[in-house]
């Protein structure tokens, strides 16, 4: 890539989106000593990956994600020191729970032999599975977030780790554990696919979760999501890197000159942008790419801590409210079908239990949201708080502030969460492995000067920056040529 002065009116990079993936994109070629610049519509950068007091003075909300196991064994935000930036991880000594009935939960421990304890007649088949993958977790993310149509380091790691994430993960939980305890687990980490749990591949979302558990544990950043925002920015910053937020990409002329542009921003917002730039084809290839389900989601203020029947509940910020894994299964199966989930399948954070500073004095966090169809309109506050108070008695007598996003809410704070959709786009089928076409080099357009680093490309949704930072790498290697 030519080296252009900014003092001629240019830059090697701009970068367009400014969540972690823009971020990323930006930092990488801010590290490789390249002039760039961040470009941001909204007022601040961050994309899904903020904060806001939601519920009033006092009260830290996350806008987006909540909990980052993925950012924290993300290889490439691990390369950046980001403690040295201000960023605190909070990691609970449970990563998750997932509440039964009759004050039943599974609970997923950061100790592994904790985990096999409590699992009972399970906990020798949980190891089995989970244990190979968490001694290895930096071949696991080398293997899951980067691209498919490559060698990969470790052939025959990558050939037993395919074999196991094909199988559907009902099949999966119920093939292989007998206890509703081990099967819910699994089952929960599966629905992160936000698919139904009957659809191939779907296990490797719960073997990738579940090695997290017991490496990385589910933390988050002390002081809401916008935290890590904040690391990333002054990181560019001190690495050079120029931001500038309030600035809306309607089109190619809103971009200052570059020698080249990434597009951190979903198909969706690219043809938007581009217009007939590229060949009909490509456009075409484009406007076929899927979104999936989006999100309901609400922000409780309660007066206490969720009163879980089971206790071991309170020592994880992350819960998984759905039943068993024909419950969780079913739910999904429903969202998938277009239709809304009488008993949805939650995930919920209670960040207020191990980061007071989230709420006013005495006062707890409930960060929580369901699987509804692309761009619904239900409100499913009701639904959510019922099935929260069938294992946690008395919750809804605590709640004294709700602040709910719908699916356009979500839209309208960040436009690449298309219809509710936080994923940049569905997983199902090749779209999983082969975004946001099948093509040899992902991130590449038709024009070599232009290239998409998004979700909406590989490795795919979850905040570890990958996308934006593989894009920019691809700019960047003389070797990478676009091939699509």
């Amino acid at each position: 890539m030519s080296r252009r002065s900014r003092s001629r009116g240019g830059y090697d990079a701009v970068v367009v989106g400014g969540g972690p993936n823009g971020l990323s994109a930006a930092l990488t070629f801010a590290r490789a000593g390249r002039s760039v610049l961040l470009l941001e519509a909204a007022d601040e950068i961050g994309g899904a990956c903020r904060s806001a007091p939601l519920l009033g003075p006092g009260w830290i909300n996350d806008l987006g994600s909540a909990i980052h196991p993925i950012a924290r064994a993300s290889p490439f935000f691990a390369g950046l020191d980001l403690e040295s930036h201000g960023l605190e991880w909070i990691t609970p000594p449970a990563s998750v729970g997932h509440p039964l009935d009759d004050g039943r939960a599974a609970v997923a421990w950061r100790d592994l032999d904790r985990t096999v304890e409590a699992l009972g007649r399970d906990g020798s088949t949980y190891r089995r599975i989970v244990q190979p993958l968490a001694d290895r977790l930096d071949d696991l993310m080398d293997l899951s977030l980067r691209p498919l149509l490559r060698v990969p380091r470790h052939p025959l790691f990558a050939a037993r780790f395919g074999v196991q994430a094909a199988v559907p993960a009902r099949w999966y939980a119920k093939g292989l554990f007998r206890t509703d305890e081990a099967r819910a687990l699994f089952a929960g980490h599966a629905a992160h696919a936000v698919l139904p749990l009957d659809r191939p591949l779907t296990s490797s979302f719960a073997l990738m979760f579940g090695a997290t558990v017991h490496t990385v544990g589910w933390p988050f950043p002390r002081g809401g999501a916008g935290a890590l925002t904040a690391a990333l920015h002054r990181c560019l910053l001190a690495l050079g890197g120029e931001v500038r937020t309030g600035h809306p990409v309607q089109s190619m002329a809103d971009i200052p000159p570059a020698d080249h542009v990434v597009l951190a921003l979903t198909p969706l917002q690219v043809l938007r942008i581009t217009g007939d730039h590229f060949p009909a084809g490509y456009r075409a290839s484009l406007a076929r790419f899927r979104y999936g389900p989006g999100l309901f989601k609400l922000d409780l203020g309660l007066s206490g801590p969720i009163p879980w029947t089971n206790p071991d509940l309170h020592e994880t910020a992350t819960v998984h409210v759905g039943g068993t894994v024909d419950d969780v299964a079913l739910a999904e199966r429903v969202v998938a079908a277009g239709h809304h989930a009488r008993e949805p399948f939650l995930i919920l954070a209670q960040h207020s239990r191990f980061d007071p500073s989230r709420a006013p004095d005495g006062k707890h966090t409930v960060w929580v949201y369901c699987h509804v169809p692309n761009g619904s309109t239900r409100d499913m506050t009701e639904a959510i708080e019922r099935r929260i108070e069938r294992f946690a008695p008395g919750f809804r007598d605590l709640v004294e502030h709700r602040h709910a996003s719908t699916t356009a809410d979500l839209e309208a704070f960040d436009a690449n969460l298309v219809g509710g959709d936080v994923g940049g786009g569905s997983h199902g089928g090749l779209q999983l492995l082969l975004r946001p076409r099948p093509q040899l080099v992902p991130w590449a357009t038709p024009d070599p000067s232009i290239w998409i680093g998004s979700a909406s490309t590989t490795p795919g949704g979850g905040v570890h920056g990958m996308a934006g930072h593989q894009a920019a790498n691809a700019v960047l290697s003389d070797s990478i040529r676009p091939n699509v």
